[in-house]
C-alpha cells in the first residue's frame, strides 16, 4: 500500500512508530507536513501539491492533524477524500471531536455517560450555571484547550465564579463541568480501533494536580476495564465517527462518564504502559479496510 500520514513533525513518537509499523509489513508511507501541503480545488481534475510537485495517488492517509491547525489539516484531508483516498478517521468525525461542545451534544444526544456540563454566553446566570452542575468545586474549561491547558479547578464558589467571568471577559468560551471528586485525580484512557477496545491505562496526575494528562507529569499504568467502561468507550467513538480514537473516561459513583474523545492519540504513553503494538494494530486495521472511495461522506460536511 501507499500511504501518506498528515503530519507536521514526523521526530514525535506516535509518527515514527507509525512509520516503522508501515515499513515493516511493506508499505510505502510519506510524512507530509500539514502546513506545506496546497490544492488544486477543480471540477474534474483536483490535485494535492506539496513542496512545487503533484502528489502521487495514495490508497489511505493517516491524519496527524495538531489541533493548532485544525483548519487547514481537515481541509487537507477533505480534498484527499474527495479524490477517493480512504482516511483513517474521516474529516467529519475529527471535526466533531475537536469542537468539544458539539462532541459532548452528540454523546448526550446517543445517551452515553458524561460529567453534568454547562454552557452560556451571558455572565448574568453564572450561580445558577454553576449551582446546575453541582457547585464549587468545580471545572472549567476553555474550548479550545487540548493536553490539560487551558483547565481550571474552581475550589470555592467565589473563585470558581471569578475565572468564569475572566474568561468570559477575554470573550473565551467556555464549559462548566461537575468536578467527579471520586476519581481522585485518576482518569482511564481506552484506546479504540476499528470498534474495539484493544487496551487500556490508567492515569493518575502529578501531585496535587487533578489533570491526569501526561504531559504535565502524570504517570500510567495498564489497568482492567469493566464491562460497562468497555461498552461506554466503543459508543463514544462510533458516535463521533472514529475509526480510531482514545477514549477518556472517569469512574463516577454512577458509572463511567466521558471526559473527551480524541481523534489524534499519542501512542507513547500507552504503549509504554501497556506493551502492545499499537502503531502496528493500527497499520493491519489499514490493511483491511482501506479501499479506493470508500470514505462514507466523500468529504462533505
Amino acid at each position: 500500500m501507499r500511504i501518506a500520514m498528515l503530519a507536521r513533525n514526523p521526530n514525535l513518537y506516535s509518527h515514527k512508530r507509525l512509520v516503522e509499523a508501515a515499513e515493516a509489513r511493506g508499505h510505502e508511507i510519506q510524512v507530509i507536513d500539514t502546513l506545506r501541503v496546497y490544492m488544486n480545488i477543480t471540477a474534474h481534475k483536483p490535485d494535492v501539491r506539496y513542496k512545487g510537485e503533484v502528489l502521487p495517488k495514495f490508497d489511505a492517509v493517516i491524519p496527524r492533524i495538531g489541533a493548532s491547525v485544525t483548519f487547514y489539516g481537515l481541509a487537507v484531508l477533505r480534498q484527499f477524500e474527495m479524490m477517493g483516498t480512504w482516511p483513517l478517521n474521516e474529516s467529519v468525525a475529527i471535526g466533531r471531536s475537536r469542537d468539544k461542545l458539539r462532541s459532548l451534544q452528540l454523546l448526550s444526544r446517543a445517551g452515553i455517560g458524561l460529567p453534568v456540563t454547562g454552557f452560556a454566553h451571558s455572565t448574568r446566570d453564572t450561580d445558577d450555571l454553576m449551582q446546575m452542575v453541582g457547585g464549587a468545586p468545580l471545572v472549567i474549561k476553555l474550548l479550545e484547550g487540548t493536553q490539560g491547558i487551558g483547565v481550571v479547578l474552581g475550589e470555592t464558589h467565589s473563585s470558581a465564579k471569578s475565572v468564569i467571568e475572566a474568561f468570559r471577559g477575554v470573550k473565551s468560551n467556555i464549559l462548566v463541568q461537575e468536578f467527579v471528586k471520586e476519581s481522585k485525580g485518576v482518569d482511564i484512557r481506552c484506546f479504540v480501533i476499528g470498534g474495539k477496545v484493544i487496551t487500556s491505562m490508567m492515569r493518575k496526575g502529578a501531585e496535587g494536580d487533578f489533570r491526569s494528562n501526561l504531559h504535565r507529569g502524570g504517570n500510567a499504568s495498564i489497568v482492567k476495564i469493566t464491562p460497562e467502561e468497555r461498552s461506554t468507550a466503543i459508543r463514544a467513538a462510533k458516535t463521533l465517527g472514529l475509526n480510531v480514537a482514545g477514549v477518556d473516561l472517569l469512574r463516577s459513583n454512577h458509572g463511567p462518564v466521558v471526559m473527551e474523545v480524541n481523534s489524534s492519540p499519542g501512542l507513547e504513553g500507552i504503549e509504554n504502559a501497556t506493551g502492545k503494538d499499537i502503531a502496528g494494530q493500527i497499520i493491519e486495521f489499514l490493511e483491511t479496510n482501506a479501499k479506493p472511495g470508500k470514505t462514507k461522506t466523500r468529504g462533505k460536511g
